[in-house]
């Protein structure tokens, strides 16, 4: 057995505590990036794919998916291209981010889900794509059970 089978049977549901961003519920399975992501000409808005060529997660659509990431790189023009996500529905449902940046808020703001910051934990190393995550951004508690 690998490491990896071996932690994949042993992780436990954990929960996280945090700073909200903007207050709000929601459940679904985590998308995890480990490196920033550029909102002005890194994410396709119409389709809600990351396209930033170099990316670890090029090609992959985080609609639907709880985003969590390291934060937003670029420039200002970031938050208008995740609002146009939301008009669009193709926004991801929930964001959980490391360092709280203003693109990285105001992104949060405009798409208009529940996000949260700051957690006692990092997320991108705790949380696995493909986990179930809870935010209740109301009360700052981000609950994670791990993907069997």
């Amino acid at each position: 057995m690998t490491q990896e089978t071996s932690d994949q049977h042993t992780r436990a549901p954990f929960v996280l505590r945090g700073r909200t961003v903007v207050p709000g519920v929601v459940e679904g399975e985590a998308l995890v990036s480990h490196e920033t992501i550029s909102g002005w000409g890194g994410i396709d808005p119409a389709t809600g794919t990351i396209v930033e060529r170099r990316h670890e997660l090029h090609g992959v659509c985080f609609t639907g998916k709880i985003l969590v990431f390291p934060g937003a790189k670029g420039s200002s023009g970031w938050s208008g291209f995740f609002q146009t996500t939301r008009l669009l529905g193709t926004a991801p449902i929930g964001m959980i981010f490391t360092v709280t940046t203003t693109k990285a808020a105001l992104g949060a703001v405009v798409t208009r889900v529940p996000a949260m910051t700051d957690l006692d934990r990092d997320p991108v190393t705790v949380i696995r794509t493909g986990d179930h995550v809870r935010i209740d951004a109301g009360r700052g508690i981000v609950e994670v059970t791990p993907a069997s």
